[in-house]
């Protein structure tokens, strides 16, 4: 058995983008957020990522930038680090080591070579027990840096990065957990606490969920479970505290945030609506709606020109002034649950899975960025608490990706179970999935799966579907009956075995056979005439998930029982081949190797194995890959297929295997090459080799210097302008004397043309007598250069000689 060594399990597509605040740079040219272990820059112009800074091995926690330098970017992790980056060049700076997982991380012009970060108390080992410490940063020349110089400022804090923040001019600094506030002032080295009462006499939540200082006056701006903001004044006495109350939000507040000004104050909740209030005038309010999600964070760039909001559908919203969206970052929309498989997109390579409401959204792994919503319900989606609404439940597509089937439902909870079977045709010209057929109540109850076979020759298009009404269809795909009308489905064949409930149901890579488990029995069926060729007897349990081996392994079916058996049968003898006892949460097949993957569930975690049918050892293994149960997962083929030469890793040449965890985390496997290969990407700018050789071309020497070259080192703009267009003209002198060498060889061709015509009637004179001494043959060449040389103009000789 092989172990995992060099392969690592990481945060890599569709990380969380709203997973803490974002960051706008001094120029708001740039955004920056922690997206899984890596911080992401998008423009804020063109929303494009412009650089990965990875180097973190643990999930990124903050993102702060450094205030005595606008260019550059504190990062910090739960790998127990705080990184320096100049996220201009993309480059890492220094990383400190502290040793502790780090929460959050704070920052204060007034407090110059310190931040501050929440992290756990090593008094009290509960989870939930964090403290804010100061981080003094040692001055170093090195890159690695111990930093161990920790001083205490507050203890039991909040784990919500949004219920700390830094008062007027770094003086002091506001923390808020549950229903208290506690203000800690530097000079005085003193802190202050307030309380709250849980629950008001009107049955209010007075739970603090988020804070905000403002930036010119003493006033602490507080948000809560009920709705209501608070602005508190006269912290520095204890007892002669005042607060205001302000009032819009019908749910809690989650976060605050004052302009750079203090002006405005901006807050947000669930009701996707970013309010601005007036600061000291707080009747005037300015209202920015239809958000389209849940707020979870603020930020406002400290130039004031741009506003920028997080969104619980991992969307980074940006805003000018509150006046219209200038831009929105989408990430993997996480939704509370994923009712489809995890598909790949034949034709764009993308993963398809559950997005907004009622929708599939695709999403590009190679780029970890939202291609777009495919609308699949058609209804506008009603955000009412217990109203039911239909959800996409089920999805499959074609092997050429020309056909995507898809199952929505609605269960009232009196009526009975509405159901829509559709299927959708991509449209070239689109460059999208089209409607082509609607089927109303394809089965009496729930559909359980679904699965195409589509020929080699295109000729045959079919689309089976199981349901618990104990039955199993084929559609199959109708050619158009004229041109005008296009190509439709209709059902083929309706299956039953013994009145048993048909589960899963899977086609053979040739499309030969179709196996459709009832239960505890396996029944293999010939798509050709539909008869029933044999069925596959199984220990007791029910079959869970059943998978054909492919290749070399085609011979073999693979299946996962409820009894924690994994079972390969061979379709040549019929027979079982081997089994072993598993509790098999999920099986899935690479479509372009042999490899198959099981995620095994035990003792709260989740193993890997990975096997070929034919094998009787696996070729990789990792325990506890992460806690609680894998039920996504699916292998996405590579652009570019990977030369792994060692045998742990070679099972990720063909395809990348991805699944999602409980926590809708979208979790991947990389080697020690492809990260040391990323990283030496996200320095270097990569040119394709296959790109046309233009003026414009990324080789040439000037281009590369204008790309390559750090900004703070080049010069003027203008002088680069003149040596850029200087470096694509063609020089006037070189394209004369190629034009009048071209002339010259044109003219001495056509003077040996007529001398060899002399030699020629000289040739016909045999009476000539007289005998001359005859001058030495010249060769072309020579004779050419010859010639050359006479017209070439000497006067300037003579006139020397004259002298």
């Amino acid at each position: 058995m092989v172990e995992h060594g060099n392969i690592r399990v990481v945060h890599r597509g569709g990380s969380k983008i709203n997973f803490r605040e974002p960051v706008i740079t001094q120029d708001s040219r740039f955004l920056l957020c922690a997206s899984g272990e890596c911080v992401k820059v998008f423009s804020t112009a063109t929303e494009e990522c412009v650089h990965d800074l990875r180097g973190h091995t643990g999930l990124v926690t903050g993102v702060l930038l450094k205030p005595s330098n606008h260019l550059q970017v504190y990062s910090c992790s739960v790998d127990g680090t705080v990184r320096l980056w100049d996220f201009t060049d993309g480059i890492l700076i220094k990383t400190y080591v502290i040793g502790y997982p780090i929460y959050s991380i704070y920052a204060s012009e007034n407090h110059e070579g310190v931040v501050f970060i929440v992290t756990p108390m090593q008094s009290d080992k509960r989870p939930e027990s964090l403290q804010l410490v100061a981080l003094h940063l040692p001055q170093s020349g090195e890159q690695l840096v111990e930093a161990r110089e920790l001083s205490a400022v507050l203890k039991d804090v909040s784990s919500n990065p949004a219920a700390i923040a830094f008062g007027r001019g770094g003086e002091y600094i506001a923390s808020a957990k549950g229903s208290q506030i506690e203000v800690y002032f530097f000079k005085k080295q003193k802190s202050y606490r307030f309380f709250l009462k849980e629950d008001n006499k009107k049955g209010g939540k007075n739970i603090f969920t988020c804070l905000a200082c403002h930036p010119k006056d003493d006033c602490i701006a507080t948000g809560h479970e009920d709705g209501k903001i608070r602005l508190w004044r006269n912290f520095n006495h204890k007892k002669e505290y005042t607060y205001s109350t302000l009032h819009w939000h019908h749910s809690a507040v989650s976060s605050l945030c004052f302009t750079p000004e203090g002006t405005n104050l901006l807050s947000g909740g669930v009701e996707s609506v970013l309010v601005q209030w007036r600061y000291n005038q707080e009747s005037q309010r300015d209202f920015l709606p239809r958000l389209g999600a849940a707020i979870t964070f603020i930020t406002v760039s400290p130039d004031g020109a741009l506003f920028c909001t997080s969104h619980s559908d991992n969307k980074i919203t940006i805003i000018q002034s509150c006046v219209k969206v200038s831009a929105v970052i989408q990430g993997l929309v996480k939704g509370e649950s994923v009712r489809t498989d995890l598909l790949v997109d034949p034709r764009s390579k993308a993963l398809v899975l559950n997005g907004k409401p009622g929708h599939l959204q695709f999403y590009s792994l190679q780029r970890d960025k939202l291609l777009y919503n495919l609308d699949i319900v058609q209804q506008e989606y009603i955000h009412e608490l217990g109203l039911q609404q239909f959800e996409v439940v089920t999805a499959a597509f074609s092997a050429s990706g020309n056909w995507l089937a898809t199952v929505e439902e609605r269960k009232q909870k009196v009526a009975e179970l509405e159901l829509n079977l559709k299927l959708w045709e991509f449209d070239e010209q689109t460059q999208s999935f089209l409607l082509n057929t609607t089927i109303s109540a394809p089965h009496e109850d729930r559909i359980t799966a679904m699965c195409f076979y589509q020929a080699t020759d295109s000729q045959t298009t079919m689309l089976v579907s199981t349901s618990k009404d104990r039955h199993f269809k084929a559609w199959q795909l109708a050619p158009a009956p004229s041109e005008d009308e296009g190509p439709s489905w209709s059902c083929d064949f309706v299956g039953a075995y013994h009145g048993l409930a048909p589960e899963c149901c899977c086609f053979s890579a040739d499309g030969s056979l179709l196996a459709v488990s009832f239960q505890e029995v396996v029944t293999l069926w010939s798509p050709a005439s539909w008869e029933l060729l044999t069925t596959l007897s199984q220990p007791p349990g029910a079959i869970r998930g059943l998978c054909f081996g492919r290749l070399s392994c085609s011979k073999y079916l693979l299946g996962t029982t409820a009894n924690n058996l994994l079972c390969c049968w061979n379709l040549l003898t019929c027979s079982l081949e081997w089994s072993t006892s598993m509790d098999t949460s999920l099986l899935v097949a690479d479509p372009l190797s042999e490899n198959m993957a099981a995620f095994s569930y035990q003792a709260g975690c989740t193993d890997l194995f990975v096997f070929k049918p034919s094998e009787p050892r696996p070729l990789f293994s990792h325990k506890a890959v992460c806690s609680g149960k894998v039920t996504r997962a699916v292998f996405a083929p590579r652009e570019e297929m990977l030369e792994s030469c060692e045998e742990s890793s070679q099972w990720l040449n063909h395809s990348q295997l991805y699944f999602l965890t409980q926590n809708m985390d979208l979790v991947t496997f990389t080697t020690k090459a492809e990260e040391d290969r990323l990283m030496a990407s996200c320095k270097q700018l990569v040119i394709d080799d296959s790109v046309a050789m233009t003026p414009f071309y990324l080789g040439s020497v000037a281009i590369k210097e204008l790309l390559q070259t750090p900004a703070h080192v080049l010069p003027s703009t203008s002088f680069l302008c003149s040596m850029f267009v200087q470096s694509l003209l063609i020089s006037i002198t070189d394209s004369r004397e190629e034009h009048k060498h071209a002339e010259e060889e044109m003219e001495d061709e056509k003077e040996e043309e007529d001398s060899e015509g002399e030699m020629e009637c000289s040739t016909s004179r045999p009476e000539q007598a007289a005998v001359e001494p005859v001058a030495p043959t010249l060769t072309k060449a020579q004779v050419r250069e010859l010639r050359r040389v006479k017209k070439l103009d000497h006067s300037w000789f003579a006139g020397l000689l004259d002298s």
